[in-house]
């Protein structure tokens, strides 16, 4: 046995012969030299490890996972605005919720043929509602029994989405990227019991130097086993460079465009701001209601239906 182990074993000795409120916390001192291997250097001493590590250690399987995140994660009052927020209603076929169904049988199409789990979703400028799209594909994924997904608010610049939500902001992914709470506490859950949400948190001095400090990449490594999809909404591709830095870390990019916004030309600009990504698509916001097809086929039908309740009430 190494000395690592020796030294191990015999504070473990001392410490469980000591009364407990009298036992040192301190990490013990391990010898500096003399042979070690590769099982020493792994070995845990889960009372002193980081958070993060011991995370990491507890996901055993599916099953475990699945109480870790019940268990674990913290149940927040949502309000939800039921303008933008379209599945949180008892109504199943309100305008715009097709067209979610729609996208969300293209993605899983895309995954059939690579793997796809994390999704990062930008635009070319602010105000083309992809907080509103990022939101509601969250939304409409966990429709399906048993899927769990988890909705980041990535815009440390101008985080919205608990505005929509109508969820608490704080802790949130700032204070996660600081190192003031891991993953866990930094997720919330409400009424939509497998949608998962880690809010923009208090704003950040320092958004870039933030996402780039390695925690970011950690927190979607680790939450990717955890959940059958993970959302991440992004700030405007053409004004920062955090949606470059963040798409590295995730398997495509979804770019939404505003249908009453232009030009082209700044459209083009933005899907070169991703050059060698995987872009999986745009989608188009804001179209004319009366353009789109399922408003034309559920109109229709509800207009038959109302017409032969008519003509029924008549004879």
């Amino acid at each position: 046995m190494s000395r690592i182990h020796d030294a191990l074993r015999k504070a473990e000795e001392e410490r469980a012969s000591q009364p407990l409120d009298s036992r040192d916390t301190r990490p013990v001192d391990l010898p500096l030299n003399g042979p070690s291997t590769q099982e020493d250097v792994l070995s845990p001493v889960l009372e002193d490890a980081d958070p993060l590590v011991t995370l990491e250690a507890e996901k055993g399987g599916d099953q475990l996972t699945v109480e870790i995140l019940k268990s674990k994660v913290r149940k927040s009052k949502w309000n939800p605005n039921p303008k933008t927020m379209l599945f949180f209603g008892e109504e199943s076929y309100a305008l715009g919720t097709e067209e979610f169904r729609t996208l969300r049988s293209k993605l899983y199409g895309l995954r059939d043929m690579q793997p796809l789990k994390s999704i990062l979703i930008t635009s070319a400028s602010p105000g083309d509602g992809k907080s509103f799209i990022a939101a509601n594909l969250a939304q409409i994924f966990v429709q399906q029994p048993g899927r769990r997904v988890l909705l980041i608010d990535g815009d440390l610049r101008w985080s919205r989405l608990h505005l929509s939500l109508g969820t608490p902001t704080i802790p949130g992914l700032t204070e996660y990227l600081e190192g003031e709470v891991d993953e866990l506490a930094a997720m919330q859950r409400g009424p939509l019991g497998n949608l998962f949400f880690i809010a923009g948190g208090r704003h950040a001095e320092n958004p870039s130097e933030l996402i780039a400090n390695g925690r970011m990449n950690h927190l979607l490594r680790v939450a990717s086993p955890l959940f059958d999809w993970i959302i991440l909404d992004s700030p405007p591709a053409m004004a920062v460079s955090d949606p470059r830095v963040m798409s590295d870390m995730c398997d495509g990019v979804l770019l939404v465009v505003a249908a009453d916004k232009g030009p082209y030309e700044i459209i083009q600009k933005t899907t070169q701001q991703f050059k060698g990504k995987r872009m999986l698509g745009v989608v188009l916001n804001r179209a004319e209601a009366r353009n789109s097809y399922s408003y034309k086929y559920y109109g229709y039908y509800q207009g038959g239906d109302q017409k032969g309740r008519k003509k029924k009430r008549k004879d």
